[in-house]
């Protein structure tokens, strides 16, 4: 069975920022998160074997999501001044490895991921999404996976670890969301509901329906009454963390990775100062030459 290995971008550049205090080009330029990223995503493929890859960008917050609730995401702080330049060298680098990436302009990228995801899973593929976000727990499946980037290389989350750390099942992931939350996109929950207590909540009732249609039985009391007077609150949270499906005009031969460019590959590292990865490179090349007689 062929498997896809889908990438949030902006999740490993961070990760490798952070990861990479200090490293510059020899003209003085940052160049840690472009060469973390390379080391995150090589170890990543050493790990997953996967017959295509893509690695996608976010293009901004959805217009739908905004327009339901202004501060979605509002909180969060501008990107480093470091960082914003090496997103274009990472994109390079991309480019001359063979490897595909997508950006669309007012998309986000856990949208475009979930929507190659299920089409990959509705085509037979085996899809693994690389990235820490928990909002992916919603599509796990027999045919869809997480590898977190801070796990056990080769590690693919499947519903068993979905449920070891949310306590509800795949399908049940954005109503446990809705239900408590998410202070990383600025979304409020139930006053008074936390991850135990709206998992609870799931177990005991099966679905956020059900659960309003059986109110009364809700215990205690104070979590009864916070639920009604939120019964907007979470049908907006609901349409707030529930990936979307968008027309992503990308086929899955495209995906799957080209040869390299290695003059391209080697001009990248001189230009950054990554001789090791130059060296490599170049010795690789040098058992690829013809012998001259």
């Amino acid at each position: 069975m062929s498997r896809l290995l889908l990438v949030d971008g902006h999740a490993f550049a961070y990760r490798a920022f952070f990861a990479i205090r200090e490293l510059r080009s020899p003209d003085g330029r940052p160049t840690n998160a472009i060469f973390g990223f390379i080391k995150m995503l090589e170890k990543l493929r050493s790990g997953i074997d996967a017959d295509a890859v893509a690695v996608i960008w976010d293009g901004g917050l959805s217009s739908e999501r905004v327009g339901a609730w202004p501060a979605y995401k509002a909180q969060r702080p501008e990107m480093p001044a470091d960082l914003r330049p090496q997103l274009d060298g990472i994109r390079l680098w991309l480019a001359a490895a063979g490897l595909a990436d997508f950006c669309q302009a007012d998309w986000e990228a856990d949208d475009v991921i979930a929507t190659l995801a299920r089409r990959g899973a509705s085509n037979g593929w085996r899809v693994v999404i690389a990235s820490p976000d928990k909002d992916f727990m919603q599509l796990v499946s027999d045919r869809v996976g997480i590898a977190h980037p801070s796990g056990p290389e080769g590690t693919v989350w499947t519903a068993d670890e979905v449920r070891a750390k949310a306590g509800v099942a795949p399908e049940q992931v954005a109503e446990w969301l809705a239900l408590m939350g998410d202070a990383v996109d600025n979304i409020p929950g139930v006053p008074g509901v936390g991850p135990k207590t709206a998992a609870s909540l799931l177990r005991e009732f099966g679905s956020v329906p059900e659960m309003f249609r059986r109110l009364e039985e809700v215990r205690p009391e104070r979590i009864r009454n916070a639920l009604r007077d939120s019964a907007g609150v979470l049908e907006r949270n609901l349409a707030l963390v529930r990936l979307a499906d968008l027309p992503v005009p990308l086929t899955f031969e495209a995906l799957r990775p080209k040869a390299a460019d290695p003059e391209r590959l080697a001009g990248l590292f001189r230009d950054w100062g990554f001789r090791g990865m130059l060296a490599a490179l170049t010795g690789g090349m040098a058992t690829r030459q013809p012998e001259l007689i």
